[in-house]
């Protein structure tokens, strides 16, 4: 499977910050606007601002004008290839913990 590493760049040091994956969960219940998304923080709304730009970069969000109103949405797709590529190291260590499992439960069997 081919990535996109400059994307998962993107998207990984988007979601490092505790902030933009705040603001990525509020938007995962629905589309907010920067004032909505703005409001459980404490920081301006200039700072929020730059952390969507961020976020909007990383092709995370979606931004909508409409007049002085600006609406975000989560835009799910873009973290198709971050979730494929987390999956084949998940498929990795599950195999890993299996094998372990076989292992222990042959020696418990030599051993009974």
């Amino acid at each position: 499977m081919a990535f996109d590493h400059k994307l998962l760049d993107r998207v990984f040091a988007a979601l490092a910050d505790g902030t933009r994956r705040q603001l990525v969960h509020a938007l995962a219940q629905g589309d907010r606007t920067v004032s909505q998304l703005a409001e459980p923080f404490d920081m301006s709304l200039a700072a929020v601002s730059k952390h969507l730009k961020v976020l909007e970069r990383a092709g995370l969000i979606r931004r909508r004008i409409d007049g002085r109103t600006h609406t975000c949405s989560l835009n799910p797709e873009s973290l198709t290839q971050a979730l494929d590529w987390i999956a084949i190291y998940r498929n990795f260590w599950t195999q890993r913990i299996d094998l372990l499992s076989e292992i222990i439960d042959k020696e418990n069997e030599d051993h009974v």
